[in-house]
């Protein structure tokens, strides 16, 4: 099975002994305390199920400007977006060396690490203006990742972390959450070599299954991780579990048995384009997978990116940087000239009035108005679930 970035062996910190886990809960209750942001709780959900292998915790100042800049720590590790603990209230654990993160996500804020810290900087505001342009490739406030990243706050709490819980994504996906060691070990019991990852913050529509199919098909591989986003997205977006009913029946029904393994991931969507398409292939070959499927605007919003920006990026990175493959693939759509799905780049001879697309407007429009999709848009199944959410929703 392919390596882990940067190390032999996952790198999980979640504490899974019961024994140690009660100690440091104890422990908890007497240490200074530090309540998340809502995106470094979900690093810490990351660092916890070994997705972020080989990272030990939050990067210091020095380290977070290097890979926006670079594309790699102080020492040389190659990563693509910085992992941070970001605040804009440090006074209850300032002078502290042990300290408790509280997870903001769930009722009570339960304690979901415990931290050694290692400092505690003060970002400037040219500083976070260099990390944001790097990453999110522009200052507009406008875009929903740049809004997030710049309301966490200036101060920089870095250190190793220990993980005791992974947050609500255990219970309230239950059977769909898994930490890369569980996919890993998924993926071994099922005995697959090559397996093509496809990164997914959208039900399944019939083009979507398609691509994977033809990735399939085109690398040969054994099978694929459908990997679902379960953390915070952007207002608007269709929720999790809808998704997963969504993703789940269209698997049930259309694909062959032991040929795909349905999974979900606790982050919240950074809507970072080109960067965070490169940090999706890197924790896809933390959890195994040996090809990422990377498709027209993947990870994008608006229109902040051009569309093969986050496939042009692999080919900026240093040779030998990740061992994941991407699957390049275009747009894809039912062609009415060959009655199936195509790739658009792959149909030189057709013109746009030759496919058969509805805007996302229109498809929500569709279904809150109890209109079916045509059957070279969606599969009727996966339809009848949205369609019961938007009319749930406008009811």
């Amino acid at each position: 099975m392919i390596k882990p970035h940067g190390a032999d062996t996952l790198n999980p910190l979640l504490i899974t002994d019961v024994a140690q886990r009660d100690r440091l809960i104890a422990e908890a209750t007497a240490l200074p305390s530090l309540l998340l942001s809502s995106a470094a709780a979900a690093n810490t959900v990351m660092l916890g199920g070994g997705y972020f292998t080989p990272l030990c915790g939050f990067m210091n100042v020095a380290d977070a400007l290097s890979v926006a800049e670079k594309m790699h720590t102080v020492d040389g590790l190659f990563w693509p977006v910085p992992v941070l603990n970001l605040s804009n209230d440090i006074s209850g654990i300032q002078g502290a060396s042990r300290i408790a993160l509280r997870d903001p996500n769930v009722d009570g804020e339960p304690v979901i690490a415990i931290m050694d810290v290692d400092a505690i900087e003060e970002f400037s505001a040219q500083q976070i203006e260099t990390i944001t342009e790097q990453v999110y490739g522009t200052l507009d406030s406008s875009h929903p990742g740049v809004a997030v990243f710049q309301a966490q706050g200036r101060q920089c709490v870095s250190g190793s972390i220990q993980v005791l819980n992974l947050s609500y994504f255990e219970t309230e996906f239950a059977g769909t959450f898994q930490t890369a060691v569980e996919i890993r070990a998924n993926i071994a019991a099922r005995g697959w070599q090559k397996i093509v990852a496809f990164q997914t913050r959208n039900p399944m529509h019939l083009a979507h299954e398609e691509l994977c199919r033809i990735a399939m098909e085109r690398l040969g591989a054994d099978g694929i991780a459908i990997h679902m986003l379960l953390g915070k997205l952007k207002a608007g977006d269709i929720p999790a579990p809808v998704r997963d009913a969504c993703i789940r029946k269209m698997v049930d029904l259309y694909f062959p048995e032991n040929s795909v393994l349905v999974s979900g991931y606790g982050f919240d969507m950074l809507f970072a384009g080109p960067r965070e398409a490169v940090l999706h292939a890197l924790f896809r070959q933390n959890m195994g997978a040996t090809h990422l499927i990377v498709g027209r605007d993947h990870a994008g919003v608006g229109d902040f990116y051009g569309p093969f920006d986050a496939q042009d990026i692999f080919d900026q990175i240093p040779a030998g940087a990740l061992d994941i493959e991407i699957f390049a693939a275009d747009h894809t759509a039912w062609s009415r000239k060959l009655n199936k799905v195509v790739m658009m780049r792959e149909a030189p001879d057709h013109e746009m009035s030759d496919y058969v697309i509805l805007s996302g407007t229109r498809v929500r429009e569709m279904l809150g108005e109890g209109i079916a999709l045509p059957p070279e848009v969606a599969r009727p199944e996966v339809a009848r679930i949205l369609m019961d959410h938007y009319q749930s929703e406008a009811g």
